[in-house]
């Protein structure tokens, strides 16, 4: 029975993170960690480092998937993903420190909200508008921005994606396939340092429970990648909303119960 309960959780988590990577480059902590905590009882820090861990090989899917298609920013995402990566080390070494009800209720509020932000205020920037800004301006922004990002990403590393995602289309005037794109690409490594340093200082991993997540969001990431980059920009936004809000609800009303 625990085995079976453990394989439907982390089908849907892998669903849901696979699907939120893919289409909108968001972390798949956001998802995982918070159903991880609420249906399988596991410790807060744990569950994030698992949910980071899966979320390597779907980022780099969905990344591969994007950069294919012409909707990848290596360049400047370089300059940010340096400095996100030192910051997600001190989030991390952070988050080990801080009661666990304050990491577990934080994913899921901001997941909800995100989506929320997606249905009501679509992303609809062009590329034109995105080349316009100042290789220099964007340098500076990408590092301010890099330290926040990098921060939460290991804090509790729900909001490295989607801060991220926010980050690259409201401040840095990103296309919103060029920002997923670029997101993927560094929350491949973001993830990858944040789940090193989690079984670092947390110990190792239920291994049964990451290898499905891992597995289930890989899988679901590729789907979501591929069908996003023939996508309108409209239909992406309210999708991914309609996604993050109904997960936001369900683990909200699950976890109250729990």
């Amino acid at each position: 029975m625990k085995l079976l309960m453990t394989i439907i959780v982390t089908f849907f988590a892998g669903m849901g993170a696979g699907l939120g990577t893919g289409f909108a480059g968001m972390s798949a902590a956001a998802v995982i960690s918070p159903m991880l905590i609420t249906f399988l009882h596991m410790n807060p820090f744990m569950a994030v480092g698992i949910a980071l861990s899966s979320d390597v090989l779907a980022s780099a899917v969905s990344a591969y998937t994007y950069g294919k298609n012409k909707n990848l920013d290596v360049k400047n995402g370089s300059i940010m993903m340096v400095t996100v990566l030192v910051f997600t080390v001190i989030g991390s070494y952070i988050s080990s420190l801080v009661p666990s009800t304050t990491m577990g209720s934080f994913s899921v509020v901001m997941t909800f909200f995100l989506g929320i932000k997606f249905i009501v205020r679509p992303v609809m920037t062009t590329k034109e508008a995105m080349n316009s800004v100042s290789a220099k301006k964007r340098a500076v922004q990408s590092v301010l921005c890099g330290m926040i990002i990098g921060f939460i990403c290991g804090f509790v590393g729900a909001g490295g994606g989607m801060m991220m995602l926010l980050i690259l289309t409201s401040v840095l005037g990103y296309e919103l396939k060029t920002a997923v794109g670029t997101s993927v690409f560094i929350m491949t490594f973001t993830a990858f340092t944040g789940a090193a340093s989690h079984f670092a200082i947390g110990g190792k991993p239920d291994f049964l429970v990451m290898g499905l997540c891992v597995v289930f969001t890989f899988i679901w990431a590729r789907i979501a990648a591929l069908f996003a980059n023939k996508a309108q920009p409209k239909t992406l936004n309210r999708a991914t909303g309609l996604v993050l809000v109904v997960l936001g609800v369900v683990i909200m009303v699950f976890g109250h119960n729990a």
